[in-house]
C-alpha cells in the first residue's frame, strides 16, 4: 500500500478534521482516519467509505463498521483519561448502511468506570442517519505517554 492518498481519500474533508496519526499496521490497512476535537472536549473520529471498506453489495462492510466503532468508542478513554486500553466487549446494533463515498463519524461517552474497566456508550453516523449504536467495555492497561507536540494537537495537558 502506498503512502499516497487515493482520489476518494483526498476528497473534501469537513472543517475541523485533521488526518489521524495512526497510519501504520491495522490503521494503515483500514484507514485513513480523521479526528476532530469538539468544544466540549469530546473527540469525533471519522473516515470516508472507500472500495477497500466495501462488502459484496458495495456498502461499507459490517466488520469495518465494528472495527471503526471499537476505535472511535475506545478513543474517549485515551483522550479523557490518558490511558491505553484493550477491548473486553463490544456490542453493536446495525441500523443503516454506509455507502461508497459516505463520510462516517463516531464518538462515545464514558458511562461507568472502576477497577480499570470503562463502560462506554457510542454512536456511529453519516449525516443525519445513525448507522450503529452500542456499548463497549474496555480495560485500561497503561498511562498514555505522548510527546509534547502530540499533547498540543490532541489538547492533552
Amino acid at each position: 500500500m502506498s503512502d499516497d492518498l487515493t482520489e476518494v481519500q483526498a476528497a473534501v474533508v469537513p472543517d475541523g478534521y485533521e488526518i489521524n496519526l495512526w497510519q501504520r499496521g491495522f490503521g494503515r490497512t483500514v484507514g485513513p482516519f480523521y479526528s476532530r476535537r469538539e468544544a466540549d472536549g469530546r473527540e469525533t473520529l471519522a473516515f470516508r467509505v472507500e472500495e477497500h471498506h466495501a462488502n459484496g453489495m458495495n456498502n461499507c462492510h459490517g466488520g469495518m463498521l465494528m472495527s471503526f466503532a471499537d476505535m472511535a468508542w475506545g478513543r474517549v478513554i485515551s483522550s479523557q483519561r490518558s490511558i491505553g486500553w484493550v477491548t473486553v466487549r463490544l456490542m453493536t446494533d446495525f441500523l443503516s448502511a454506509a455507502r461508497m463515498g459516505d463520510w462516517v463519524e463516531g464518538t462515545s461517552e464514558i458511562v461507568a468506570e472502576g477497577d480499570d474497566l470503562f463502560t462506554v456508550r457510542g454512536r456511529i453516523w453519516c449525516g443525519d442517519r445513525t448507522l450503529m449504536t452500542g456499548t463497549a467495555v474496555y480495560k485500561g492497561i497503561r498511562e498514555v505517554r505522548k510527546a509534547p507536540a502530540e499533547r498540543d494537537v490532541l489538547g492533552i495537558a
